[in-house]
């Protein structure tokens, strides 16, 4: 719960705006009691083993959590209160190995991880509830979206922490995999916003949603030192073992018709979310450091 910390301390909103259920999407007694007590008008599934690499460690977990779940909550929505809208995030890493580019929502999956494979299940799990049961289920592919609430784990934070800590001279260099790895990042707020206009549209339908434009790993690390005026070819070293054991393609999203439907169109690009990353890691180590 460390990203939502500051909403539970928060008296005036916790318990009064804001509730917290316990349950799980392995048990579905659990979700069922949730959704039959709270009665939400609308459900975003942000909850699932979302981890790529780790995707490959936990393949049955992966599978079960990231793909079966969605037919679960999918199902009770049918049972409870089929008027529920409901939102499905997935993952331009379906898409894995393509020749097309950029992407767009027709085009066809060739997944790289066991992490795409359970996407592209709960994509197919979403549209047939759609579309056989009438339920108002939209699906956001989303390219790689960012933010400094993302934790350690992922490459972005994992390089963004790095800086900010060297720069406060409490870490001495930072050990990557793959630097020419190119990624279409994108800012999460931005894209979370997306997906609660997503789910206001007269009909549910699925949407591409991206920046546009692709950068190298080693774009952001050069981009994230710039930000404290340091040189990363001084600070930064790769190791194989950190290598995946399969590649994506340079995926990059085509946005025309989010564009079109509803006027999409990405407002923190590159440069500015390696920034804000940067300077909120900055920040929370210079804290650390008065303390």
């Amino acid at each position: 719960t460390r990203n939502i910390e500051h909403l539970l301390q928060d008296t005036k909103i916790f318990n009064k705006k804001f509730f917290l259920c316990r349950g799980d999407l392995a048990d579905p007694t659990s979700i069922y009691r949730i959704i039959n007590s709270v009665k939400p008008q609308e459900i975003y599934n942000e909850a699932d083993q979302d981890h790529v690499s780790w995707s490959f460690d936990m393949v049955g977990y992966s599978a079960d959590i990231t793909g079966a779940a969605v037919g679960r909550i999918l199902e009770i929505i049918k049972q409870i209160d089929p008027s529920i809208r409901y939102f499905q995030p997935c993952t331009s890493n379906m898409f894995g190995k393509t020749d097309i580019s950029p992407q767009t929502e027709s085009t066809p999956f060739n997944p790289q991880s066991t992490y795409a494979c359970a996407k592209i299940f709960a994509y197919h799990l979403t549209r047939y509830y759609r579309e056989a049961f009438g339920i108002f289920a939209s699906i956001g592919i989303f390219y790689n979206h960012e933010s400094p609430r993302r934790t350690e784990e992922y490459v972005t934070r994992k390089i963004t922490k790095a800086v900010a800590r060297i720069a406060c001279g409490k870490q001495d260099k930072l050990v990557l995999g793959d630097l020419s790895a190119r990624v279409d990042w994108g800012y999460s707020k931005e894209y979370m916003e997306t997906a609660w206009k997503i789910l206001q549209l007269a009909n549910p339908d699925d949407f591409v949603i991206a920046t546009g434009e692709l950068h190298s790993v080693k774009e952001f690390v050069d981009e994230a030192f710039s930000v404290v005026n340091l040189d990363s070819v001084k600070y930064v070293s790769t190791d194989k073992s950190l290598l995946r054991p399969t590649k994506t393609s340079a995926l990059i999203g085509d946005i025309a018709k989010a564009k079109d439907v509803f006027g999409f169109k990405a407002k923190i690009k590159f440069k500015e979310l390696v920034k804000l990353m940067v300077e909120a890691d900055l920040q929370a180590e210079k804290q650390c450091l008065k303390a």
